[in-house]
């Protein structure tokens, strides 16, 4: 199965953080498994954390690329494609990195390991 990891998720699971459901921590465990990090999801981490609303990002940050190669996590870039699905989505929802990550999700067609219900306006396979 793919996988793609929203920003929670991803933080969830390298923080050890009991939020992380057990169905998505057993999922993103299982070897089997291809495990995206969407190049969306740092760009999150880092706008969060320079605004102030992240403080525990910090390591997360400078430790980036040693921690997804730790866990053999795969980046995905962001590509035209994406981008273009993800601005014409006729959503009212406004939050860029989530339209982002719905696109990814739906193109690359990876499950979305993600606990936000704002998904369910969107045509992506949630797993949590």
């Amino acid at each position: 199965m793919r996988l793609l990891l929203d920003t929670h998720a991803l933080l969830w699971w390298w923080t050890d953080d009991k939020q992380l459901s057990v169905t998505a921590r057993e999922a993103i465990a299982e070897q089997r498994n291809v495990v995206l990090v969407s190049a969306a999801s740092v760009w999150e981490i880092s706008t969060k954390f320079r605004l102030g609303k992240l403080a525990i990002a910090a390591q997360a940050l400078k430790q980036f690329q040693s921690l997804i190669e730790a866990d053999g996590f795969g980046h995905l870039p962001i590509t035209w494609q994406h981008s273009l699905l993800a601005g014409g989505y006729p959503h009212d929802h406004r939050d860029p990195f989530d339209r982002m990550l719905a696109a990814q999700s739906e193109i690359e067609k990876a499950r979305l390991v993600t606990c936000d219900a704002a998904f369910s306006a969107f045509n992506t396979q949630v797993l949590w």
